[in-house]
């Protein structure tokens, strides 16, 4: 039977790619993330596949992540959380013990602290005191702790090649200075094998090497931000003019390789896969020869569906398969489904079940084959290669093994480098490409939404400020490095974490950088840096648009949303987002006070408002309270996280909590609870609380009611959660205060 099936190509096509996380290029790393997937990602996806005589692999490789591989490698460059690792503990300050407690327990707790006795130890006392205290750990237990975690993170596939490494493994805990040292020093050797593993296996035929543009920006947007406009009803930043950048970063991008690997890529993985005409024309240009998007392009621009069953499996698979021409570029199309079935769905299973599932789904669509009049169907899996390992059992090598296993021992499949393939297969012509991405097939991620927006516009007013100075100062020895900086800020990482929908629980530390970057572009060209650049932007977007203007005593009656007694108050605008928009249930809250109470005004969203369905759902508002200055019981935030992902202002504790529930056109409940001992709540007895609802949520709270006292500054947040599990943070960076009199 298996005979019968039509030979099927696989194009095993891995991602590699870290933003800067620097300041400037002689500085700390301010986040480990390149340094720890390079230990534990970036060298066992070549060396699982050594194994396999007839396995071969395409990676697309980031320039800006090269560079920094060679600067941990090569230059002794260090992260915050390597250079706490090998400081001796007895010179740690507080702040360096707070950090540590914070940020030492970044690892996927089933798979990396978990199968460690200790370590897990470590993180049940963390979370048993459920606070920022920094006495909790001996100096001793903060040395394992800083051992253990760089320990998690380096793949088990080390342990052969580092006898030293084995050994410290199994120490468990009391840890020393030097072997913390030992540790890192593991890690650099590791890091410094990378590059020359990549060449080796490229000089042997076993992997193709293709990459992105330099600073992983989204071309599309940088050649032509019309291209977004199909998506979006709000207005978009003004036309950014930068297709010189767009040009400069992609041929940037593959001189760098050919100086790194000795040969020029053929084919470039455009950033998110966001494509568009624009960009095939510039590809062309410089002399690429093949390109990738996802699924969903196609299948708009062929304007076929790509049908599935219940199982995902899809019903016609051919033109999945088939590798296209549009206008002199060749372009392969990636599976959509598979990526998220190995990054989401499959570390919920044995690997080995995971694997052998997906061989089935792969034999499942070669029997559909059958029909096909080609000979040649190349299935595209193309993927982060980086990020998901860490939630399978021993970093997904049994996962890897047992599929490519499988693929090697089927002589009805094989394995193939993408140009090779292309070469030897006739391209079906494309008429026209659609625009967009791999999410949602549009640029929403990255583009449309109000702090994005922001972004993109301060962005663009540096890069005018920038290239005005150039005109008049062309010979300043100083413009290269400049244009580095505006290149970094171009990068898609920034806009993919402001605003809604992404949270990297660390969105303040990407805004800083962010901003340091545009910064520094004024600072190399010996120009003032305007004053905005000090603001946060995530605050010029969250703040309140007006503060209360002194004390006043609104109409509490619900029904008109221009009341002139509410003229005096505060109001803070919810911003709308390419998923927040339609979810959102309140467009602003307003707030103000008098002598004895704290007023809320609730303000419906017209799309909740006009759609009866969505109406009928509940929805929960909770108020946190507390006193800035007077001595309060507090008890921590208790809204259930949609992921691990951890807002700063998330870690904030209050004296008071108050829901409010809405549920079809009326208020069903209003609670109020009181902080207790010990991190807990007590339901507590709101007797004058008042609330009214018609078209506005009108609230009044007396201050007796939550322990504020005259004199005392109220501070307070709302979050939106309905049940229990949080959507957003009104604001999201800062609490409001209020102070009565």
């Amino acid at each position: 039977m298996m005979s019968q099936n039509k030979k099927l190509s696989i194009a095993f096509y891995w991602h590699m790619h870290q933003p800067v996380y620097q300041l400037s290029p002689q500085g700390d790393y301010l986040m480990p993330w390149i340094r720890l997937h390079a230990v534990k990602d970036y060298l066992d996806m070549l060396l699982i596949s050594r194994k396999y005589k007839n396995i071969k692999l395409n990676f697309n490789l980031v320039p800006v992540l090269l560079d920094a591989l060679i600067n941990y490698g090569e230059y002794g460059f260090h992260d915050i959380h390597s250079r706490l690792t090998v400081k001796d503990v007895s010179e740690l300050s507080d702040a360096d013990k707070e950090y540590i407690i914070n940020n030492f327990f970044d690892a996927n707790y089933h798979s990396m602290i978990l199968p460690n006795h200790e370590y897990n130890r470590l993180y049940q006392k963390f979370q048993h005191i459920g606070e920022n205290d920094i006495n909790i750990f001996t100096d001793q237990e903060y040395s394992d702790l800083m051992a253990l975690f760089n320990l998690a993170w380096i793949d088990p596939i080390h342990k052969n090649t580092y006898p030293e490494l084995k050994k410290l493994i199994k120490k468990g805990k009391n840890y020393t200075l030097k072997d913390r040292e030992i540790i890192i020093e593991i890690q650099r050797d590791i890091i410094k094998r990378i590059i020359p593993a990549y060449k080796d296996f490229l000089n042997k035929g076993k992997i193709e090497i293709t990459t992105s543009p330099y600073y992983h920006p989204i071309l599309p947007v940088l050649l032509d931000i019309k291209c977004a406009r199909k998506s979006y009803e709000n207005d978009l930043p003004s036309d950014l003019k930068m297709e010189l950048d767009a040009k400069m970063q992609t041929k940037m991008a593959l001189d760098r390789i050919e100086e790194l690997f000795g040969r020029r890529p053929k084919g470039v993985w455009p950033s998110e896969q966001c494509i568009d005409s624009k960009e095939i024309n510039l590809f062309k240009e410089l002399g690429i020869k093949w390109t990738i998007s996802d699924e969903g392009i196609l299948s708009d621009s062929i304007n076929f569906e790509f049908a599935r069953d219940f199982r995902g499996h899809l019903e016609e698979p051919y033109h999945l398969v088939k590798s296209y021409n549009c206008n002199g570029m060749n372009i392969i199309f990636r599976d959509s489904l598979i990526p998220n079935l190995i990054g989401f769905e499959y570390p919920n299973h044995s690997p080995e079940g995971a694997a052998n599932d997906l061989y089935d789904r792969i034999k499942i669509l070669q029997s559909k084959l059958l029909s096909s009049p080609d000979e040649n169907h190349l299935l595209t899996i193309a993927m982060d290669g980086e990020n998901c390992w860490e939630n399978y059992i021993e970093d997904g090598t049994t996962f890897l093994n047992t599929l490519y296993s499988l693929i090697e021992n089927d002589s009805t499949l094989e394995t193939v480098l993408i140009s090779d393939y292309l070469e030897k297969d006739t391209q079906k012509t494309l008429a026209k490409i659609s625009s967009g991405s791999w999410v949602n097939r549009n640029f929403k991620l990255w583009i449309g939404e109000p702090l994005k927006n922001l972004a993109w516009t301060y962005l663009k007013q540096v890069r005018d400020d920038f290239c005005n100075y150039v005109k008049k100062n062309p010979s300043d020895p100083h413009i290269d490095d400049a244009r580095r900086e505006l290149f970094i800020c171009e990068g898609s990482d920034w806009f993919w974490w402001y605003g809604e929908p992404n949270d990297s629980g660390r969105d303040n530390i990407f805004d800083f950088i962010f901003r340091e970057h545009l910064k520094n572009i004024y600072k190399y060209l010996g120009l003032k840096v305007p004053e905005n650049l000090d603001i946060p932007l995530i605050s010029a977007i969250t703040k309140p648009s007006r503060y209360p203007k002194g004390e006043f005593t609104p109409v509490l009656d619900g029904k008109e949303p221009d009341d002139a007694s509410w003229l005096n108050a505060g109001c803070i605008k919810i911003p709308d987002g390419p998923v927040l928009k339609e979810n959102k249930f309140y467009d602003k809250i307003c707030y103000g006070y008098d002598k004895d109470n704290l007023y809320l005004r609730l303000y419906i969203n017209d799309y909740i408002k006009n759609n009866t369905t969505i109406e009928k759902q509940v929805n929960q508002l909770y108020l946190y309270t507390r006193s800035k200055n007077k001595k309060q019981v507090l008890s921590p935030i208790r809204i259930v996280q949609k992921t691990e992902s951890i807002m700063p202002i998330s870690k904030e504790k209050f004296h008071n909590e108050m829901q409010i529930s809405i549920y079809e056109n009326q208020i069903n409940l209003v609670r109020l609870v009181k902080a207790i001992a010990n991190n807990l709540w007590v339901i507590d007895s709101p007797k004058n609380i008042k609330a009214v609802y018609d078209n506005v949520v009108d609230i009044s709270i007396p201050f007796d009611d939550i322990d504020i006292n005259k004199g005392d500054t109220l501070e307070f947040l709302f979050v939106n959660a309905n049940f229990g599990v949080k959507d957003y943070f009104v604001p999201n960076e800062m609490l409001l205060t209020i102070k009565r009199v």
